[in-house]
Protein backbone atom coordinates (compact mmCIF):
# COMPACT_ATOMS: atom_id res chain seq x y z
CA UNK A 1 0.00 0.00 0.00
CA UNK A 2 1.40 3.40 -1.18
CA UNK A 3 0.91 5.73 1.96
CA UNK A 4 1.07 9.67 1.35
CA UNK A 5 3.67 11.82 3.05
CA UNK A 6 1.39 12.79 5.90
CA UNK A 7 0.83 9.49 6.78
CA UNK A 8 4.43 8.80 6.94
CA UNK A 9 4.80 11.49 9.28
CA UNK A 10 1.97 12.02 11.37
CA UNK A 11 3.50 14.76 13.62
CA UNK A 12 2.89 16.97 10.98
CA UNK A 13 -0.58 16.51 10.77
CA UNK A 14 -0.68 17.22 14.47
CA UNK A 15 1.55 19.98 14.72
CA UNK A 16 -0.48 21.61 11.97
CA UNK A 17 -3.89 21.51 13.65
CA UNK A 18 -2.50 22.78 16.87
CA UNK A 19 -0.78 25.79 14.76
CA UNK A 20 -4.30 26.49 13.28
CA UNK A 21 -6.41 26.01 16.70
CA UNK A 22 -3.90 28.28 18.43
CA UNK A 23 -3.63 31.00 15.70
CA UNK A 24 -7.38 30.96 15.91
CA UNK A 25 -7.99 31.62 19.26
CA UNK A 26 -5.12 33.85 19.42
CA UNK A 27 -5.45 36.05 16.23
CA UNK A 28 -9.62 36.55 16.20
CA UNK A 29 -10.54 39.17 19.43
CA UNK A 30 -7.30 41.18 17.07
CA UNK A 31 -9.04 41.31 13.75
CA UNK A 32 -11.65 43.93 15.25
CA UNK A 33 -8.45 45.94 15.79
CA UNK A 34 -10.83 46.79 19.22
CA UNK A 35 -8.18 47.67 22.24
CA UNK A 36 -11.15 46.57 24.41
CA UNK A 37 -10.85 43.18 23.15
CA UNK A 38 -7.03 42.90 23.24
CA UNK A 39 -5.67 39.74 25.76
CA UNK A 40 -2.62 42.01 26.65
CA UNK A 41 -3.05 44.99 28.47
CA UNK A 42 -2.24 47.95 26.79
CA UNK A 43 -0.56 50.59 28.57
CA UNK A 44 -2.05 53.84 29.16
CA UNK A 45 -0.90 56.93 27.20
CA UNK A 46 0.79 54.29 24.44
CA UNK A 47 -1.47 54.40 21.45
CA UNK A 48 0.91 53.05 19.29
CA UNK A 49 0.89 49.53 21.49
CA UNK A 50 -1.73 48.43 20.25
CA UNK A 51 -1.23 48.63 16.53
CA UNK A 52 2.10 47.21 17.28
CA UNK A 53 0.79 44.16 19.05
CA UNK A 54 -1.61 43.40 16.38
CA UNK A 55 1.25 43.75 13.48
CA UNK A 56 3.38 41.20 15.67
CA UNK A 57 0.76 38.64 16.38
CA UNK A 58 -0.69 39.13 12.18
CA UNK A 59 3.18 37.88 11.75
CA UNK A 60 3.98 35.78 14.04
CA UNK A 61 1.03 33.97 12.49
CA UNK A 62 2.21 34.36 9.25
CA UNK A 63 5.89 32.50 10.25
CA UNK A 64 3.68 29.94 12.17
CA UNK A 65 1.87 28.54 9.36
CA UNK A 66 4.60 29.05 6.97
CA UNK A 67 7.30 27.54 8.79
CA UNK A 68 5.07 24.51 9.27
CA UNK A 69 4.88 24.09 5.92
CA UNK A 70 8.78 24.47 5.74
CA UNK A 71 9.51 21.78 7.68
CA UNK A 72 7.69 19.16 5.92
CA UNK A 73 10.88 17.78 3.72
CA UNK A 74 8.54 15.77 1.09
CA UNK A 75 7.50 19.48 0.08
CA UNK A 76 10.91 20.95 0.42
CA UNK A 77 11.81 17.94 -2.06
CA UNK A 78 9.59 17.74 -4.59
CA UNK A 79 8.61 22.19 -4.75
CA UNK A 80 12.02 23.21 -4.44
CA UNK A 81 10.90 26.99 -5.82
CA UNK A 82 7.91 26.91 -3.22
CA UNK A 83 9.85 26.04 -0.75
CA UNK A 84 12.49 29.26 -1.52
CA UNK A 85 9.61 31.28 -1.95
CA UNK A 86 7.55 30.46 1.31
CA UNK A 87 11.23 30.61 2.82
CA UNK A 88 11.50 34.27 2.16
CA UNK A 89 7.61 34.61 3.12
CA UNK A 90 8.79 33.41 6.57
CA UNK A 91 11.90 35.39 6.95
CA UNK A 92 10.08 39.10 5.26
CA UNK A 93 6.42 38.53 5.95
CA UNK A 94 6.87 36.62 9.46
CA UNK A 95 9.83 36.46 11.62
CA UNK A 96 11.09 40.14 10.69
CA UNK A 97 8.27 42.08 11.38
CA UNK A 98 6.74 39.82 14.07
CA UNK A 99 10.69 40.06 15.78
CA UNK A 100 11.13 43.72 15.40
CA UNK A 101 7.65 44.38 16.83
CA UNK A 102 8.18 41.77 19.78
CA UNK A 103 11.60 43.50 20.91
CA UNK A 104 9.27 46.41 21.83
CA UNK A 105 6.43 45.19 22.87
CA UNK A 106 8.20 42.46 24.89
CA UNK A 107 10.12 44.81 26.84
CA UNK A 108 7.11 46.61 27.96
CA UNK A 109 5.32 43.86 28.85
CA UNK A 110 2.48 44.37 31.92
CA UNK A 111 3.48 41.07 33.44
CA UNK A 112 6.54 42.42 35.20
CA UNK A 113 10.33 42.64 34.51
CA UNK A 114 11.31 38.76 34.31
CA UNK A 115 8.98 38.22 31.50
CA UNK A 116 10.51 41.44 30.05
CA UNK A 117 13.98 40.18 30.00
CA UNK A 118 12.89 36.50 28.45
CA UNK A 119 10.56 38.61 25.68
CA UNK A 120 13.30 40.56 24.76
CA UNK A 121 16.17 38.11 24.98
CA UNK A 122 13.54 35.43 22.84
CA UNK A 123 13.03 38.14 19.87
CA UNK A 124 16.76 38.86 19.64
CA UNK A 125 17.43 34.93 18.96
CA UNK A 126 14.31 34.28 16.83
CA UNK A 127 15.72 37.18 14.96
CA UNK A 128 19.50 36.00 14.83
CA UNK A 129 18.39 32.61 14.27
CA UNK A 130 16.36 33.63 11.02
CA UNK A 131 18.65 36.23 9.54
CA UNK A 132 21.51 33.40 10.41
CA UNK A 133 19.66 30.41 8.47
CA UNK A 134 18.81 32.71 5.56
CA UNK A 135 22.05 33.89 4.96
CA UNK A 136 23.24 30.72 5.09
CA UNK A 137 20.80 29.68 2.16
CA UNK A 138 21.96 32.38 -0.11
CA UNK A 139 25.38 30.75 0.65
CA UNK A 140 24.42 27.67 -0.86
CA UNK A 141 25.57 26.03 3.04
CA UNK A 142 22.22 24.09 3.07
CA UNK A 143 22.57 21.70 6.05
CA UNK A 144 23.90 25.11 8.62
CA UNK A 145 20.56 26.18 6.79
CA UNK A 146 18.58 23.64 7.74
CA UNK A 147 19.84 23.86 11.55
CA UNK A 148 19.73 27.54 12.03
CA UNK A 149 15.96 27.53 10.58
CA UNK A 150 15.01 24.63 13.09
CA UNK A 151 15.94 26.49 15.59
CA UNK A 152 14.36 29.70 14.50
CA UNK A 153 11.19 27.84 13.94
CA UNK A 154 11.35 26.31 17.53
CA UNK A 155 11.14 29.21 18.85
CA UNK A 156 8.41 30.56 16.08
CA UNK A 157 5.97 27.45 17.89
CA UNK A 158 7.52 28.40 21.14
CA UNK A 159 4.67 30.86 22.01
CA UNK A 160 2.43 27.82 22.34
CA UNK A 161 4.62 25.34 24.71
CA UNK A 162 4.87 29.35 26.65
CA UNK A 163 0.94 28.87 27.38
CA UNK A 164 0.84 25.26 28.65
CA UNK A 165 3.69 26.03 30.71
CA UNK A 166 1.45 29.00 32.19
CA UNK A 167 -1.35 26.76 32.71
CA UNK A 168 0.67 24.17 34.89
CA UNK A 169 2.41 27.28 36.31
CA UNK A 170 -1.12 28.80 37.69
CA UNK A 171 -2.03 25.08 38.98
CA UNK A 172 1.16 24.84 40.96
CA UNK A 173 1.10 28.33 42.32
CA UNK A 174 -2.34 29.38 42.96
CA UNK A 175 -2.79 27.36 45.81
CA UNK A 176 0.06 29.25 47.92
CA UNK A 177 -1.01 32.88 46.83
CA UNK A 178 -1.91 33.94 50.23
CA UNK A 179 1.13 32.32 51.70
CA UNK A 180 4.34 32.84 49.06
CA UNK A 181 2.77 35.64 47.52
CA UNK A 182 1.21 37.35 50.81
CA UNK A 183 -2.59 37.36 48.69
CA UNK A 184 -1.02 39.74 46.10
CA UNK A 185 -2.53 39.15 42.48
CA UNK A 186 -0.39 40.59 40.96
CA UNK A 187 3.07 39.38 42.40
CA UNK A 188 1.12 35.81 41.29
CA UNK A 189 0.85 36.75 37.63
CA UNK A 190 3.83 37.95 37.15
CA UNK A 191 5.51 35.00 38.86
CA UNK A 192 3.00 32.34 36.50
CA UNK A 193 3.84 34.47 33.31
CA UNK A 194 7.66 34.53 33.88
CA UNK A 195 7.98 30.99 34.25
CA UNK A 196 6.16 29.95 31.65
CA UNK A 197 7.79 32.39 29.41
CA UNK A 198 11.32 31.09 29.94
CA UNK A 199 10.67 27.42 30.05
CA UNK A 200 8.38 28.03 27.02
CA UNK A 201 11.46 28.98 24.67
CA UNK A 202 14.66 27.83 26.48
CA UNK A 203 13.50 24.05 27.21
CA UNK A 204 12.35 23.28 23.31
CA UNK A 205 15.58 25.15 21.62
CA UNK A 206 17.49 23.00 24.19
CA UNK A 207 15.72 20.17 22.89
CA UNK A 208 16.25 20.72 19.72
CA UNK A 209 19.52 21.50 20.21
CA UNK A 210 20.17 17.98 21.67
CA UNK A 211 18.46 16.20 18.24
CA UNK A 212 20.55 18.39 16.29
CA UNK A 213 24.17 17.24 18.01
CA UNK A 214 22.61 13.86 18.28
CA UNK A 215 21.91 13.53 14.56
CA UNK A 216 25.01 14.71 13.62
CA UNK A 217 27.40 11.22 13.86
CA UNK A 218 24.69 9.60 12.36
CA UNK A 219 24.50 12.34 9.34
CA UNK A 220 28.50 12.18 8.87
CA UNK A 221 28.28 8.28 8.63
CA UNK A 222 26.43 7.89 5.85
CA UNK A 223 28.25 10.89 4.13
CA UNK A 224 31.01 9.09 4.47
CA UNK A 225 29.80 5.88 3.35
CA UNK A 226 28.27 7.25 0.10
CA UNK A 227 32.22 8.48 -0.65
CA UNK A 228 33.65 6.76 -3.67
CA UNK A 229 36.43 4.23 -2.17
CA UNK A 230 39.72 5.26 -4.17
CA UNK A 231 40.91 2.75 -6.97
Amino acid sequence: MVTTPWLRRPWLALLGSVAVVFVAFSLLPYLSLDPARSRVPVPAGLRWYYPLLVAHIVCGAIAMFSGCVQVWPWFRRCYPRAHRRLGRLYVFGGVLPAGLSGLVIGALSPFGPVIRVSNVLLALLWLTFTVTGYRRARQQQMAEHHKWILRSFVLTMSVITNRIWGVIAAIALMPHQHTMFAGNEEWLRQAIAGIAGWLGWTLPLLLSQWWLERRAPTETTRASAAMPVPG
